[in-house]
């Protein structure tokens, strides 16, 4: 019975004064009454007793779910949600995560941050298609990858084939693609360096201004064409884009679900890019340091997006006086 239906409290009645009543108690019964020892009394608070014990009992299952729910959500963010490995203070970095609001684990969405040498910060920020577990364990998975590339000296030009093959191995039966922006920023020489496979084109706010950069956009990650060229030695098909990002600039990563929060929903569907720079720019009018400015930018977002958003902001250090 107990099996049969979890949530209803089950008292066993007996006739026999015997272990049997201990052994219904021991398998998922609340009470036990004996025939011959029954009154009205005893019956009504044996009931309200099981009706109590049976609320606690999933109460406190309740509790042990959210528990293991939120061990395995951190476990999560321990590895989709990585510290910036800078080795220097040529750049400052602020980053931002935050799930769409429908599912109860971390979505796609990832990112990070590896000075591979001084004054050479390498970036990467992407999106998975779809949300829940499996695609935060690609996530994870690209993201890794991901660092373990910078840090083993891959070119810029062999890290997204890279990542489009381990995405296709890692998909396995359900083929699925991710969107991606790599960069690389040279602090001493003022550059930016961007391969976008699919992915919303960075902003840069510089000399008091912000503008959404204007990039060669190849397919998302998985989608056939570019790692097929780049098996055969051919262009990979995500082309380098380079910028120019002066001292005390600053360059804006994230993922569609911050456009989403600045869209115009009603009428003609606007990206909301116009909208995000304007964001920017009232921020950087209020003379915060650009690393500050993500909670403003998220608070302030005119919609609640219900997808997963990522930011990060990488700051070049200003010369001295």
């Amino acid at each position: 019975m107990v099996e049969a239906s979890p949530d209803t409290p089950v008292i066993v009645l007996t006739g026999r004064h015997d272990p049997s009543g201990v052994d219904a108690l021991a398998v998922g019964a609340q009470d036990y009454l004996v025939k011959d020892d029954i009154t009205p009394d005893l019956l009504v608070r044996s009931i309200r007793y099981a009706v109590e014990r049976k609320r606690a009992q999933l109460i406190s299952q309740q509790l042990r779910d959210a528990r293991q729910s939120s061990v395995e959500k951190a476990r999560l963010e321990r590895g989709l949600l990585p510290t910036p490995l800078l080795r220097t203070d040529a750049v400052q970095c602020a980053t931002y995560y935050q799930p769409g609001h429908n599912h109860a684990v971390l979505g796609g969405d990832f990112f990070d941050v590896v000075e591979v040498r001084d004054g050479l910060i390498r970036a990467v920020i992407g999106d998975v298609m779809g949300h829940g577990p499996d695609e935060a364990a690609l996530g994870v998975h690209l993201r890794v990858a991901w660092r373990t590339l910078v840090l083993a000296g891959a070119s810029d030009a062999q890290v997204l084939p890279i990542l489009e093959t381990l995405l296709k191995a890692e998909s396995g039966d359900h083929p699925g693609y991710a969107t991606a922006c790599d960069v690389t920023v040279d602090v001493a020489a003022g550059t930016v360096a961007m391969r976008v496979a699919g992915h919303p084109a960075p902003l840069r706010w510089e000399h008091g201004k912000a503008a959404y950069l204007d990039v060669a956009v190849g397919p998302p990650l998985g989608v056939e064409g570019p790692g097929a060229a780049a098996a055969s030695g051919q262009d990979p098909g995500w082309a380098e884009t380079c910028v120019s990002l002066d001292p005390g600039s600053s360059l804006f990563l994230y993922t569609d679900g911050l456009l989403d929060a600045y869209a115009n929903l009603g009428g003609d569907r606007d990206l909301g890019i116009g909208e995000l720079i304007d964001a920017v720019t009232a921020c950087a009018a209020d003379g915060a340091a650009a690393p500050t400015w993500i909670p403003a930018l998220v608070a302030d977002a005119p919609n609640r997006s219900v997808d997963d958003t990522a930011v990060v902001v990488i700051t070049t250090r200003r010369p001295p006086d």
